[in-house]
């Protein structure tokens, strides 16, 4: 099976590269870090560095291939608006045209359950619940590029889409990087009663569901599926096992909600600042206010 993933220098999708290349898959991983698809091409992957607004050369990568995994996108908390169209909306509409034209077998697009997110509690998000307006940019794109997928699946293009919640394990890019140093300096403040409730689904888990979507039958085409490991935990429970095993002290500033008028406060600050930078603490899921939107919520696999 010849196959191209995008975003392969990120967590979920050089995950995925390896585990094809592993399976004997005929596989190109594609991404624009040079220095992560020189490790890929160490290990025996073909790569093709390259950025999806690209589309003359995205349109070659998918020739002759089968499936495409789309797992590429900007992913940050924070950021200006247009970075996060750019990549997750025309990236997104520039990888379904390649695929309609190379007449690709299937589309596998990797979307986000942060689309659900309204800063309320939510416990056992059904795909079919309506979506709440966008808290960030990165939930507004991810929005508006699934309906690029949708479209095109509307007209034909043999489509699906997963939203994995909170991916973790080795190789981590995402929440490790950002949750550790702060566990590490004790600056990582408990925010609500530490009874917060998350679901989280480790990385080879998400692999197996995208292998499942690439050979899925054909009334799954055209739908969208939560992905977790189905195994709800408190939060502040696991981050004190992790703290403990590392031998980094346990979290135990508390906040509660009075915090949000903080993170918009800052917020809007931080926007003025010409060069965007991010603030410490916002009100959906960056910085201190990380554990604030990854424990408010979380997606029942089926």
């Amino acid at each position: 099976m010849k196959a191209l993933v995008t975003g392969a220098t990120g967590f979920l999708g050089g995950a995925l590269a390896r585990r094809l290349h592993n399976m004997g898959w005929d596989v190109t991983a594609s991404g624009r870090n040079a220095s992560r698809l020189d490790q890929l091409e160490r290990e025996g992957i073909r790569t093709h560095q390259f950025d999806l607004k690209d589309k003359v050369v995205l349109m070659e990568a998918c020739k002759d291939q089968e499936i495409v995994f789309h797992c590429a996108a900007f992913p940050s908390p924070w950021g200006n608006f247009e970075k996060f169209y750019q990549a997750n909306v025309i990236g997104t509409r520039n990888v379904v045209q390649a695929c309609e034209a190379n007449k690709i077998k299937r589309l596998v697009y990797v979307s986000t359950p942060s689309i659900y997110f309204d800063y309320t509690s939510r416990v056992n998000v059904k795909e079919t619940d309506s979506l709440p307006e966008p808290v960030s940019a990165y939930s507004a794109t991810k929005i508006l590029a699934e309906e690029e997928v949708d479209k095109a699946s509307a007209n034909g293009l043999a489509a699906i889409t997963i939203r994995p919640r909170g991916i973790f394990g080795p190789m981590d890019t995402v929440i490790s990087p950002r949750l550790i140093p702060r566990l590490r300096s004790g600056r990582l403040p408990m925010i609500g009663d530490g009874e917060n409730i998350v679901d989280l689904t480790y990385i080879d888990n998400v692999v197996d569901a995208l292998l499942l979507c690439a050979e899925s039958p054909a009334n799954t085409l055209g739908k969208k599926y939560n992905i977790t490991n189905g195994e709800p935990i408190k939060l502040w429970e696991w981050l004190e096992k992790i703290c403990k095993e590392l031998g980094y002290p346990a979290p135990k500033i508390k906040y509660q909600v009075r915090l949000y008028a903080l993170a918009a406060t800052l917020e809007t600050l931080f926007t003025i600042i010409p060069t965007h930078p991010e603030p410490p603490v916002d009100t959906h899921g960056g910085q201190y206010g990380f554990q604030q939107h990854h424990a408010r919520y979380f997606c029942c696999k089926k």
